[in-house]
């Protein structure tokens, strides 16, 4: 009796030694939520992009909603009603969720999913809104504030941009330039906070592949806005001759919001910059902290 009292002490210390050793299990992986569906840009390349990335950092469980697609110009009465019971089983089960990311640009979401996700987001629920999703939903108020600034003409909000002494400018509603980018080119990402989780390590100065650069993005712009990063529009390639905000975290309630301007498609996506803001700030946006190694093959660019 001794003995087998004492090897079943030993083998609960060996499987308990061995449940320490291991790396998180499944379970205790973040779960996320990608939302597509309708976009101006093409959410079928970058979606799969988005999960592979996510996916490859062993640190998240990824599922993707899809909406219903939009009614044609001239839809049909059958088509309208197909949609109108497509839409009514649209319901993204949120509480599964430590972070949802927006691959979405389109119609309104049903009444009862924008009351559940305004919930979802002020309660903790960790949002990362990607590219062009800044462009959605004019009318939504919790959601302009939740992304502070988006896609917008100039006498929707003010505008925020960075000085060449890295001085944050306040433009306000109705002057200078509303949204808008130039043709995609390579430009050079800057980092205006070196110190926070997701930014840590970073180079001060990072070569971003051909891409969209964003310009004079419009919002309520909260206080709670910090800036991580921004670009310099350069006015012979379409913009505005000032530094853009490019990359940004928010608080909504109790939830993180980190919003990402990069990655008008699958290879701007995938470039390292990108990966790097995409997979850190998703994890940031879930937990508050950020564990996940920078890739290896971050490029440095030369400083101004």
């Amino acid at each position: 009796m001794r003995i087998a009292f004492r090897l079943a002490l030993l083998a609960a210390a060996v499987l308990t030694t061995a449940a320490l050793a291991l790396p998180a299990a499944a379970a205790d992986k973040i779960n996320l939520l990608i939302i597509d569906g309708q976009n101006g840009h093409d959410w079928k390349a970058t979606t799969p992009v988005i999960k592979d990335l996510l996916t490859k950092t062993d640190r998240f469980n990824v599922d993707v909603c899809t909406s219903p697609p939009a009614l044609p110009g001239k839809a049909t009465d059958d088509q309208k009603t197909a949609s109108k019971d497509a839409w009514a089983k649209f319901r993204p089960d949120f509480a599964k969720y430590q972070v949802v990311l927006i691959n979405y640009c389109g119609q309104p979401w049903p009444e009862e999913v924008v009351k559940a996700f305004e919930k979802y987001v002020e309660d903790g629920g960790g949002l990362v809104v990607y590219h062009f999703a800044v462009a959605g939903w004019p009318p939504w108020a919790a959601w302009n504030k939740m992304i502070c600034l988006g896609w917008k003409p100039a006498n929707f909000g003010d505008r925020i941009s960075i000085d060449e002494s890295g001085k944050i400018v306040r433009t306000p509603k109705g002057e200078g330039p509303g949204c808008g980018h130039g043709p995609a080119h390579e430009w050079a990402v800057d980092i205006r906070d070196k110190d926070h989780p997701i930014t840590k390590g970073m180079p001060a100065r990072m070569q971003h592949v051909k891409d969209e650069l964003y310009h004079g993005q419009r919002g309520p712009a909260p206080e709670t806005m910090h800036i991580l990063s921004s670009a310099l529009s350069d006015k012979a390639k379409g913009g505005t001759g000032t530094n853009e905000p490019i990359t940004w975290t928010n608080t909504f309630g109790k939830g993180r919001v980190f919003v990402t301007l990069l990655g008008h498609d699958g290879p701007a996506t995938s470039d390292p910059v990108s990966t790097a803001f995409l997979v850190r700030g998703a994890e940031w946006a879930a937990t508050g902290a950020v564990t996940i190694p920078l890739p290896k093959d971050l490029t440095a660019a030369e400083a101004k």
